[in-house]
């Protein structure tokens, strides 16, 4: 029998590549080759597909079997090979039919036993067969559920190599088996119940702000003493997010599948949030690894938000990341086998103390002179460990006071906004927006390049409205690109107002949140 093909899918961060698994069957002496750049755990699927064949009750001819994974010249990891190596032997050996093979991709780690066990990835690996034109792909059980997600292809579930082969026409007689469960993960999972607006007690500046920062797609910047709600307001912003559509959601689940944590129940819409602790590496923000090229937090939070709690804490070269990811949207890592790419749409939010000690500006509003016992200097070094370049691509800044017991007292009278009343606005405004930006590459207002805004878009104000930032601009206290990201943030506000275009009060609101920290 000549050369038996079928094919897998090798991933280089999301984008996969269709590997032709090519399996020969010689007379020469016993053995099982495996060439291709294969990784020490490919390498090793040797003995993990000679057991599982002979414990399928099909075990490989005494001759030499040789398995090509093409193209050669691509690096390929994992043991997610191990069906696709399994059934072209099996077929190469006559086992099964090499037709019934080659139309289907194959992904599975195989078990000594010869049951399937899930692996991770298995959403952008079938994402890519299905671009690639293949319409049958087979997958452990426990991955089927994720694979079904992606229209277009037909996902198949196989407990074992066993039953693999009886699909594909082997003369086996069924044997009932196990099949190998997913392992619990933390973030696994579908929607969780998401926090309650109205529960914010006070701060409503602070809750404008939240608003502003869904509506646009705007970076935010919390400070303030502790307890007074930052951790709060930034879990409340994902629930103020509109659903995500079908590409979005795919991709969001795509990148929780690569990291370990594929969709549960069904195909997320919800907006993901991440918040990683500050002992964070910057590895574990926008990703990376040295053999297999996983997503950061930056990455997994795409088409959601990243909240940085304590972010003076954090080491300055893990902050600084990050500014190119909020410029671009995406990330790229770079290895010497190998450059990966991720998506990196996502709203970063930061949350900061006003000194080490945390008792600056602790008191009622307008009393900031108060328990700090931090020198003037210390507080100093302590906020410019955010760096300046990094603070210049964030939109809102805002002080966020400790609630007062007059503001406790009001709240018992009940009237806070919901948060599905605060989501109706935000979709509204952001409709408003995607209506203006039609036959552009952009749908908010934080996506829309300055250039594009003073040039071509016609969308700068001009005049009196613009007088405030123009003198702000002069005299150096915006940047240039402070000047374009104030636009965008008073485009948002008169979306949220249902205005035509942003006048001098949306203009000067603008200023404020850029400007209006206390120092």
């Amino acid at each position: 029998m000549g050369v038996v093909r079928t094919a897998s899918i090798g991933l280089v961060g999301l984008e996969g590549t269709v590997v032709e698994i090519e399996a020969d069957l010689s007379a020469n002496l016993p053995a099982l080759v495996i060439i291709g750049l294969p990784d020490a755990s490919l390498a090793e699927a040797r003995e993990r597909v000679r057991s599982a064949a002979v414990n399928a009750g099909c075990a490989l001819p005494n001759r030499r079997l040789t398995v090509n994974l093409s193209p050669a010249s691509l690096p390929k990891h994992g043991s997610g090979f191990d069906l696709a190596i399994a059934v072209a032997c099996l077929a190469a050996a006559g086992a099964i039919e090499p037709a019934s093979i080659e139309g289907v991709v194959h992904l599975g780690e195989l078990g000594l036993d010869g049951r399937l066990r899930p692996i991770d990835g298995v959403l952008p690996a079938v994402l890519a067969a299905m671009r690639a034109g293949f319409r049958a792909v087979m997958v452990p059980t426990a991955n089927l559920a994720e694979a079904e997600l992606v229209p277009g292809i037909r996902a198949i579930g196989v407990a074992s190599l066993r039953d693999a082969l009886i699909h594909h026409g082997g003369t086996l007689e069924p044997v009932p088996v196990e099949p190998v469960a997913l392992a619990a993960k933390p973030g696994a999972g579908t929607d969780a119940p998401e926090p309650e607006l109205a529960e914010v007690i006070g701060n409503v500046e602070a809750v404008d702000a939240l608003l502003t920062a869904a509506a646009g797609g705007h970076h935010l910047y919390l400070l303030g003493p502790p307890g007074a709600g930052k951790t709060m307001l930034a879990s409340r912003l994902p629930g103020l997010l509109p659903d995500l559509g079908d590409d979005a959601a795919l991709e969001a689940a795509s990148l929780a599948s690569l990291a370990g944590r594929p969709p549960v129940g069904g195909l997320g819409r919800r907006p993901p949030y991440e918040a990683p602790h500050h002992t964070a590496t910057a590895a574990s923000i926008v990703g990376g690894g040295s053999r297999v090229i996983r997503p950061g937090a930056a990455a997994r939070a795409s088409h959601g938000v990243l909240f940085l709690d304590e972010a003076p804490e954090f080491p300055a070269s893990v902050l600084d990341v990050l500014r190119q990811p909020l410029e671009s949207g995406v990330i790229t890592i770079h290895r010497s086998n190998a450059v990966a790419s991720f998506p990196a749409s996502f709203q970063l939010v930061i949350a900061a103390n006003p000194c080490p000690c945390g008792g600056w500006g602790s008191k009622a509003p307008g009393e900031l002179v108060d328990a700090c016992v931090c020198p003037s200097a210390a507080r100093r070094r302590y906020l410019g460990r955010i760096s300046g370049p990094l603070m210049d691509r964030v939109d809102l800044r805002l002080w966020v006071p400790r609630v007062t017991p007059a503001q406790l007292r009001m709240s018992a009278a009940g009237g806070a906004l919901t948060t599905e009343a605060a989501r109706a606005r935000v979709v509204a405004a952001r409709g408003a927006a995607a209506e203006r930006l039609a036959g552009t590459p952009w749908s908010r207002n934080a996506e829309v390049p300055g250039a594009w805004i003073r040039g071509e878009g016609g969308l700068h104000p001009g005049g009196r409205a613009t007088a405030a930032l123009d003198r702000a601009l002069e005299r150096g206290s915006v940047t240039m690109r402070g000047y374009d990201r104030t636009l965008k943030v008073a485009w948002t506000l008169a979306d949220l107002a249902g205005l035509a275009v942003p006048g001098v009060d949306e203009i000067g609101q603008a200023l404020y949140y850029r400007e209006g920290l206390p120092t």
